[in-house]
This record gives structure tokens, sequence and C-alpha cells, in this order.
């Protein structure tokens, strides 16, 4: 579901200078490594969009650099946590393709794993050209690491002229919670995660689903408890949690009554999460949270999965019990 990036090629520093536009202009204030590789550099021959991210990693405030002018990246949804570096070409597959060098920050107490959504755009017409999502994980508190990000998509001709990259959203969540849909099984012997869901008409569906990856029978039984958490990581006030997906809307498949479930090494289960997105109220605010708490079972370890919650002004959210998937 998320994607990260591919390991980059170290080239000799001249290539930067070739291929990089506004390599290593310095700017204040700007988080950055404090390594200045070649390797780490847009236009260095980094690529992204699978296998494990590349880059240094460093104390935070131990530098700075910057792209200067209009390639320069705008980083106000992430606050100083992610900043655009840079801007400039990368080859690949016989033609140079646009990419940014950006640096993320943990300012939190607690290892973090960041999903960073990107916009790159034409500067000479302002038109977006792609937005690609990064993965970066476990960055320490009060570490710094720096990383490339190459789209994929961007036409040649789009590509000749002047790209710029913003930063759209940046979500984080703790290590010790982050969501797993694949690799190794967590030491819970359960993987937990959201789908992407569905929406129509104002209404929104995601899933959680849980898989038993360990080697015993895994128990559950009613509803997974949900705590909907806002960009801080904090519970917003005027929210309920009510139980049956039928409190909001019928037909959506998170509704029924609960079951005792036995989940065999290999099967799994789901649960639906159902809101309204409806603003009916002038005088109160809409209520974003674009996070969820979740514990599949009373005593079970929390993990966090990121709904992108957007309860306009109703204030409710309906989980659904568990129910076994079918034809696993």
């Amino acid at each position: 579901m998320r994607r990260t990036a591919l390991p980059a090629l170290a080239l000799p520093a001249v290539a930067c200078l070739l291929l990089l536009t506004a390599c290593g202009t310095e700017r204040p204030g700007a988080a950055a490594s404090a390594v200045p590789s070649a390797a780490q550099d847009c236009g260095a021959g980094a690529a992204t969009g699978s296998g494990p991210p590349t880059g240094a990693e460093a104390p935070t405030g131990a530098g700075s650099t910057a792209a200067s002018g209009p390639s320069a990246g705008d980083a106000s949804p992430g606050g100083d946590e992610v900043v655009v570096i840079g801007t400039g070409t990368a080859p690949g597959a016989g033609r140079t393709r646009p990419c940014a060098t950006y640096s993320v920050t943990n300012r939190g107490t607690e290892p973090l794993t960041y999903t960073v959504t990107f916009r790159f755009l034409s500067v000479q017409t302002g038109t977006g050209l792609a937005n690609p999502e990064e993965t970066v994980r476990d960055v320490a508190p009060g570490r710094t690491v720096r990383r490339t990000v190459t789209p994929e998509g961007i036409s040649p001709d789009a590509a000749a002229g002047q790209v710029r990259a913003d930063v759209l959203t940046v979500r984080s969540v703790p290590v010790a919670e982050e969501a797993s849909e694949g690799g190794a099984c967590p030491p819970t012997g359960v993987r937990v995660y959201a789908d992407d869901g569905d929406a129509a008409m104002g209404l929104r569906v995601v899933g959680l689903h849980l898989e038993n990856c360990g080697t015993r029978p895994y128990r559950l039984k009613g509803y997974p408890r949900v705590e909907p958490l806002d960009e801080a990581h904090a519970r917003p006030e005027g929210v309920s949690v009510l139980e049956g997906g039928d409190a909001i809307a019928s037909a959506t498949g998170a509704d029924g009554p609960p079951e005792q479930l036995v989940l065999a090494p290999g099967e799994r289960a789901q649960a639906g999460l159902v809101w309204r997105n409806t603003v009916d109220s002038v005088t109160d605010g809409p209520v974003n949270a674009p996070y969820a708490r979740v514990w599949a079972k009373p005593g079970a370890a929390p993990v966090m999965v990121i709904p992108e919650f957007d309860l306009g002004t109703t204030g409710k959210l309906g989980v659904g019990p568990w129910k076994k998937e079918k034809g696993r």
C-alpha cells in the first residue's frame, strides 16, 4: 500500500553539478543532512518508488541546504517537519526525469514513520504533473533524514520545462503502532491495517482488516475499539463512536450482530468504519481526524491507521463488528 524509495546509485560529485538544479544552495533555517553527498541529492542518479529508502541521517539542525528561486518547494502542510530542499533531474529509461530532494525531521519524543504526499507542478503553467507518495520509516526523535523522490508518469515534454515540488500532506505514526499489510508477521501474531475505502454522495466506508499471520488460532468477538485522532494525534472534541455501521447508514456491510470468531492461521476478519462528511452547521467547523488508534479486542496492542476521517459537522463514526472474510 505504501511505497518506499530505491537505494541511490553513487555517482561522482560532478554529476550533481551537471544534473541538479539548485544543488547545494544555502538558505538558513531549512533542515538537511549533515553529509552533503551527491548520492543523496536529486540529480545524482537516485530513484524512488519501491524498495528501502536511502540517505544520510543527522541530528536536528546539523546544517542547511535548499533550492533557491521558483524550484523551491512549499513545506507548509508539514510545518518544518518536511522540507523540499531542491528540485532537479535524474536519468532513467533513456531520458531524464524530474526529482526532488527533501528532508524529514522528527520533532517528537518517539520513533515515527512518515507518509508524505508531494505535488509536482510545471513552473511555467502551474499545471499539476504528479502526486507521488513516499514513506520514510523509523525516524528517531531529534533526527533529520534526507531522501529523493522521482515521480513516474510525467511526460518528456512536461519534464523538459522547470518543475516545482510542494508538500501536500504529511502523516506520521509511532513505529511501535505501525500498521502492517505484508512482510514479516508482527510479534503479536496478527496484522491490522485499513484499506483505501469507498466514498459516494458524502458517505464514507473504510474497512479495517485483521490477518492471523501467527501459528495459533486468534479469537475475536464484538467490535474493535476505535479512537479517532487529529493531526496532533489527540482526540478531537465532539466526536461520538457508535457501535454498528447502520448507526450512520444501512447496507454498508458494517451492520449485523457481533459474532464469536476463531481465526485459524492465515484467516482474516474485517470491520467497517462508516461516516458522513455532511456540513449542516454554520457555527461549528468540520472535524477532520486523519488517524485512528485501533484495538482489535480488549488487551490487544494498539495499531494506528490513517483512514482520513472527514466527519463534517456530524460528529459521528460508526464501527461495524468483526466478520470473517470469506474466501480466505
